[in-house]
């Protein structure tokens, strides 16, 4: 191609547009725009400069700088030559990049000192633009050469036009002295991407150069294109951008804190230590698509970024098990469901990562939650949006407060939005008008935009509108603190239109978690609600029906993969403002219903562990969360107090199950507070769960008195036989055991045994493995394996037999039977058995505190056989997953002695007394009353419970 239909078809190139643009948008000056044009060569330029020698001050070293300016630009001259001839006829290319220099210097002139930073600058930019050996006429452009001298291109006039607008905003030498730091790091951080993007200039041209002469590089050139395309491959495969949250086009300014994230975070400061900051302000202002923009603007500088939705704990554990699914870090079923375990292997991993991450939590408004999550270490980068000013401080290092738009910013935003002109008077002091009665909230500005477009709304017809519904508004305009608050003048005309089944379902979609509603559990689900207005839901077709109606007005989303429903907040908002009290309660309660079918009925009878449902459980508990925050928000009256208390039990047990302590207690205690008949089966398992609760975070005193509850109420309404009233007597036998009331436990247990024997419970294993647990705590271990071996359902009793079942109940059975054989001296099948529990309880459970308990008789076994390094490493982990586990403290106090006794063992006595000191302040803040005990193993043992199940 000749280099005059090069210049023919580049001249034209969207590239170079775009770079101008930005140029434009950089100097915020239409003047300067124009004026930049008058000057088109280094000579004109040169000749400018001595127009200004005069007015210099006696400044010897300003104004030799300005002398050998000619020699300091010669490489911006060789790269505005190629840029001339390759690309364009078009003068303006090269014109702004003299007629900016000009201006610079016309500007920086007012004082010496500031003229000469401004020229130093110059150099060294010219010194870090790409070099070539032959341009013009030997240099033939391609498609990614052209893209690399766009790039470095659009850096230098871009820098020159933020220099000529600094100036602008700060025309005075004693203003500028305040402000000149922050200029002086964006040319830092300028001259660091030119001299990236040089580099790949030059790569690119010697790439073009060669391609041209193929005989004499022909082979070179096939293997660097092989390894090129090699490069591009492996980056696409390693790198990782994970941010599930929608970027908006409609972004506008916020420059001010983009910048102040991009000094905090950016990679390129070497550092060794966590870099961190936090955006911080009211909710709807913008903070999560600063994060975004931040994001996407940056993700060529980092290797990996990741989004972690933080709002609350069940979101957060989510967003931590798709990152760990995304590195491969948790690939079975079981292990995709241990959320704290995805979070110990995610955080490890960025603790390892030797390339540039960023880690963003959005929405981290609870920071007591966030500590968990928080990376300990490693040299990436954390982002953190929250309304939580005191996040700069921890754990954040730095922070910036994102606060409205002003009356200017904010209609200018809303008149783009809706494309009007905003030179127009009349157009800006309507959008003024409007940006004031919003309040210069960005997501009102937004959404408000959206519904002017969308209905082709005059401006000066949208007060009105908002005026005529104050009303409605005022609740929403006293805090403008959350999302919620601000679409409920949007949605009601879409909302008043909808009848029938259509109403119905949106009738209860506020109470559902609006991102993921299965359309199974809403058929399922309907099968035990006795309304037959809500008939509808149990047959697919009908349901489809109402679905297609929200669909087509734009009110709800579905997926068309795999048929699960979404409604956005702000609509869930709008619908319960909207709601009538008795439509509340009445919705309230059709969803109650629809969500007790996941979870199995545990008063009825005398059951054990409920495995088999977990993984409805899991779908349905989102649900129950969101359904329990939205009452407690809206404060919902309740049509049916002990069915929604029921709910609240059902999904406790599941949670105690799982070992989700921290979450299973507060949700237990709201139901005990809810139950309106105390009197039922229902209210007494209630209380019986919430000693077990109890029992497992080791306070038998207080399991005990609940224990003793639920007996009297069970006995007076089943008589003293019954099935349920036997396990009331084996939970009261096991607080017993933990509080070393040894006697009344043996007679308890015998109790109990005896009930179930005359009934002929299936549940009688369930006391024979609770006995034999009692006989060891008396240092009898044969008779407590011969108890053991009562069990049915362990008739064969080998260890496999306890792996067979799959229950997370019989791992305790394991667990107890690796005890047994400990007192009883058998090292080695208690190793082997104790090795197994531990793998069956990770696998099944997770990183919880059955697993924490595991891996302490592990390294006790490890100690004992004389693998004194295999139990340190053992319980180092331990040490890792305990601080991660909220009712984990006893392990980790634990741990830490025993570490202290092996580090002492082993002559590292440094180590032993830093562990000694952290395991007797561990102790100290969970038994204060127990200051100065003895730093022996039997104290520490007091910490944790004898037996967990």
């Amino acid at each position: 191609m000749s280099v005059k239909e090069n210049i023919q078809k580049r001249s034209s190139s969207p590239l170079w547009h775009r770079a101008l643009e930005r140029y434009r948008e950089e100097l915020n000056q239409n003047d300067d725009y124009q004026s930049v044009t008058e000057i088109s060569s280094l000579e004109d330029l040169l000749s400018y400069t001595k127009t200004i020698e005069k007015s210099l001050p006696r400044d010897r070293k300003a104004l030799s700088s300005l002398q050998r300016l000619g020699p300091t630009l010669k490489f911006v001259d060789d790269f505005s030559a190629v840029i001339a001839v390759c690309f364009g006829a078009d003068s303006k290319l090269t014109a702004f990049v003299w007629g900016s220099i000009r201006l610079m210097l016309a500007l920086a002139s007012s004082a010496g000192d500031t003229l000469k930073d401004v020229l130093d600058m110059l150099e060294e930019l010219s010194l870090t633009l790409p070099r070539f050996r032959v341009y013009e006429t030997t240099l033939e452009m391609d498609r990614g050469l052209e893209a690399a001298l766009v790039d470095v291109y659009t850096e230098v006039i871009c820098f020159y036009a933020r220099c000529i607008h600094f100036f602008r905003l700060h025309p005075h030498v004693f203003l500028r002295r305040d402000a000149w730091k922050d200029f002086s790091d964006d040319f830092a951080r300028t001259l660091r991407r030119i001299r990236r993007l040089s580099a790949t200039v030059e790569s690119e041209a010697d790439f073009t150069r060669m391609k041209r002469d193929r005989g004499k590089y022909d082979e070179v050139l096939g293997l660097m294109e092989q390894l090129k395309e090699t490069r591009i491959k492996d980056a696409e495969t390693s790198r990782h951008f994970h941010v599930p949250t929608t970027l908006s086009p409609r972004f506008w300014g916020r420059e001010d804190g983009l910048n102040a994230i991009e000094i905090a975070l950016s990679p390129e400061q070497k550092s060794h230590q966590l870099r961190t900051f936090a955006l911080h302000g009211m909710g709807g202002v913008g903070k999560t698509q600063i994060a975004l923009q931040y994001a996407n603007r940056h993700r060529q500088l980092y290797r990996n970024i990741f989004w972690v939705t933080a709002d609350n704990v069940i979101n957060m554990g989510q967003s931590f098990r798709e990152i760990a699914k995304l590195l491969g870090l948790s690939q079975t079923e079981q292990e995709m469901q241990d959320t704290n375990g995805c979070m110990v292997k995610v955080k490890n991993w960025l603790t390892e990562a030797s390339d540039s991450w960023l880690l963003i939590f959005d929405n981290a408004d609870n920071l007591e939650v966030l500590r968990h999550a928080w990376p300990t270490n490693g040299e990436g980068s954390v982002l953190l949006t929250t309304r939580d000013a005191s996040a700069v401080h921890s754990p954040a290092s730095k922070g910036f407060h994102v606060q409205p738009f002003n009356d200017t910013d904010g209609s200018e935003v809303l008149l783009k939005l809706v494309g009007l002109d905003s030179a127009s008077t009349s157009n800006r002091d309507k959008a003024v008008a409007i940006t004031k009665s919003l309040g210069g909230l960005p997501l009102a500005l937004t959404q408000i935009g959206g519904f002017i477009v969308q209905r082709k709304l005059p401006l000066q017809n949208f007060l009105p509108l908002y005026e005529r519904n104050a009303s409605k508004i005022d609740a929403r305009k006293a805090g403008i603190n959350d999302y919620e608050h601000t679409l409920s003048t949007v949605w009601e005309m879409s909302m008043s239109k909808l009848e029938g089944d259509a109403h119905n379902l949106f009738n209860i979609l506020p109470y559902f978690q609006p991102d993921g509603i299965d359309e199974m559990l809403l058929i399922q689900g309907s099968s035990s609600v006795d309304d037959p207005v809500y008939g509808f839901l149990h047959d697919e077709m009908d349901l489809g029906d109402a679905e297609e109606v929200l669909i087509r007005t734009g009110l709800v989303d579905k997926s068309a993969e795999d048929a699960v429903l979404s409604i956005h907040r702000l609509i869930q908002a709008a619908i319960l403002r909207n709601q009538s009290p008795d439509i509340q309660k009445k919705s309230f309660d059709i969803v109650v219903g629809i969500l007790s079918w996941a979870f199995p009925d545990t008063w009825s009878e005398d059951v054990g562990h409920q495995f088999q449902s977990w993984a409805n459980c899991e779908t349905c508990l989102p649900h129950v969360n969101h359904l329990v925050t939205q009452r407690e928000r809206h404060k919902i009256s309740l049509s049916r107090p002990q069915r929604y208390s029921e709910l609240l039990l059902r999904c406790s047990w599941y949670l105690y199950e799982r070992e989700c302590y921290d979450i299973a207690k507060p949700m237990i205690e709201a139901a005990l507070e809810t139950f309106e008949d105390k009197s039922t089966l229902s209210y007494a398992s209630a209380v019986d769960l919430s000693g077990l609760l109890e029992l497992d975070m080791n306070n038998p005193e207080k399991a005990l008195i609940s224990f003793e509850k639920a007996f009297e109420i069970r006995k007076r309404l089943l008589g003293s036989t019954d099935g349920m009233v036997a396990s009331s007597l084996n939970n009261i036998a096991l607080a017993y055991t933990e509080m070393g009331v040894l006697d009344k436990a043996f007679a308890t247990h015998e109790e109990a045994i005896e009930i179930r024997l005359r009934t002929s419970s299936d549940r009688i294993g369930n006391s024979y493995s609770n006995m034999s647990s009692l006989l060891l705590r008396m240092n009898k271990p044969d008779e407590a394996e011969e108890m053991l071996k009562r069990c049915p359902s362990l008739k064969d009793f080998t260890d496999e037999t306890f792996i067979r079942t799959g229950n997370p109940r019989f791992s305790g059975d394991m667990v107890l039977l690796s005890r047994i054989r400990t007192q009883q001296g058998r090292l080695d099948e208690a190793l082997c058995l104790a090795s197994k529990a531990l793998a069956f309880r990770q696998r099944l459970l997770g990183n919880r505190l059955k697993t924490c308990d595991s891996l302490y008789d592990v390294a006790s076994l490890m100690h004992m056989h004389g693998n004194t390094a295999s139990a340190i490493e053992l319980l180092r982990q331990l040490v890792d997953i305990a601080a991660s586990v909220p009712e984990g403290k006893g392990q980790h106090a634990r741990a830490y002695f025993k570490l202290s006794v092996l580090q002492n063992e082993r002559g590292r006595h440094d180590e032993s007394c830093t562990y000694k000191e952290i395991a007797e302040q561990l102790r100290a803040e969970l038994k204060p009353e127990i200051e100065g005990a003895l730093f022996i193993d039997e104290e520490f043992m007091k910490l944790c419970v004898w037996m967990l199940w």
